[in-house]
């Protein structure tokens, strides 16, 4: 999501351009995505597509699955070239994303092993708490505050991270509030 603006935007990932650069290079690769012009635009909806689904408790399980082809080409370029250490990041990134696969897997066994007798079952949880509609709307949200803060405020994560955190955790103190008594048996 955060890298997705500025390519939607046309400007470049790194600040200097790499056409200098020796052409095994990660700042020559990313000049060469850069100039590409299109496919850089694609590129960056791409992520905002994924990243914008992702956000959402509804759509959450359609956004794994295309951040999951976004994730292992990011791993595999950061492997691919010296990035020091970026392969550990985009690998946590992409672990993560195996994790969301694994978690919808009632959802997804349909495409994977398909059965025409079974009838899918498209929830994982029996608590409404995780399908309340709070959720699209808390990821709408967070993927404002992202788009808008990075066009304001440039690259610089951690104030955005803040943000981020902030109307995540408010979100959840409310639904848990919401749902309080909903569960407890006494």
């Amino acid at each position: 999501m955060f890298s997705s603006v500025p390519k939607i935007m046309g400007e470049r990932f790194m600040t200097l351009s790499g056409a200098e650069a020796p052409i095994n290079t990660f700042p020559h690769f990313f000049e060469t995505l850069y100039r590409s012009g299109f496919y850089w635009e694609f590129l960056g909806w791409s992520q905002v597509l994924s990243g914008l689904l992702l956000m959402t408790q509804v759509y959450a399980t359609l956004g794994a699955v295309a951040f999951f082809a976004i994730s292992v080409n990011v791993f595999v370029i950061t492997i691919s070239y010296e990035f020091g250490g970026t392969p550990v990041i985009t690998g946590l990134m992409l672990l993560a994303n195996i994790f969301l696969l694994i978690w919808d897997y009632q959802k997804l066994k349909v495409l994977l092993l398909p059965d025409k007798s079974l009838i899918p079952s498209v929830r994982n949880h029996d608590n409404p708490f995780y399908y309340d509609l709070f959720w699209m709307y808390l990821g709408l949200v967070i993927f404002l505050t992202t788009v808008f803060y990075v066009i304001l405020n440039g690259r610089n994560p951690m104030l955005w991270f803040l943000f981020c955190v902030a109307e995540g955790l408010s979100g959840w103190v409310y639904m848990k509030w919401k749902y309080r008594n909903q569960y407890n048996t006494v």
